[in-house]
């Protein structure tokens, strides 16, 4: 068996809405940068969430990492907070933190890094078809 490092990935699928909106800047500043994205009431998706792993499988198992454990380990810290929820109203950090793309894929992987530690190699999220961010931390 190799010794290399495997990269195992759980995808997982949720809705949310948000918007993107700075109170800093007037209105009109901001429908000049977040355009349609800046609706009073925000907008959703179905994001698409890749949670990549990064280790040398067991010997015993075979697995870096059991899936079921890291399905419930993202259930549990990402998506109660985060399916079927406007992420402004309803998620911590994002009272204070615009909800982009890119900082929704951060506070993802702040919220596993503690529980995967050296594991977690990778967050992407997949907003639309055509945007998706990707952090490593």
């Amino acid at each position: 068996m190799s010794d290399g490092h495997v990269f195992l990935t759980r995808r997982i699928v949720f809705s949310a809405s948000h918007r993107l909106y700075n109170p800093e800047l007037s209105d009109e500043m901001n429908w000049k940068i977040f355009e349609k994205c800046s609706y009073e009431n925000g907008h959703g998706h179905n994001y698409v969430l890749y949670v990549t792993l990064k280790g040398v499988p067991d010997i015993k198992t075979g697995m870096i990492m059991n899936v079921s454990i890291l399905k419930k380990m993202i259930e549990e810290h990402v998506l109660n907070d985060f399916d079927h929820r406007h992420l402004n109203h309803d998620v911590e950090e994002f009272k204070t933190l615009l909800s982009s793309v890119e900082n929704i894929s951060i506070v993802i992987w702040n919220r596993l890094k503690p529980l995967l530690k050296d594991l977690l190699f990778e967050v992407k999220v997949v907003e639309t078809e055509n945007i998706f961010a990707v952090y490593r931390g």
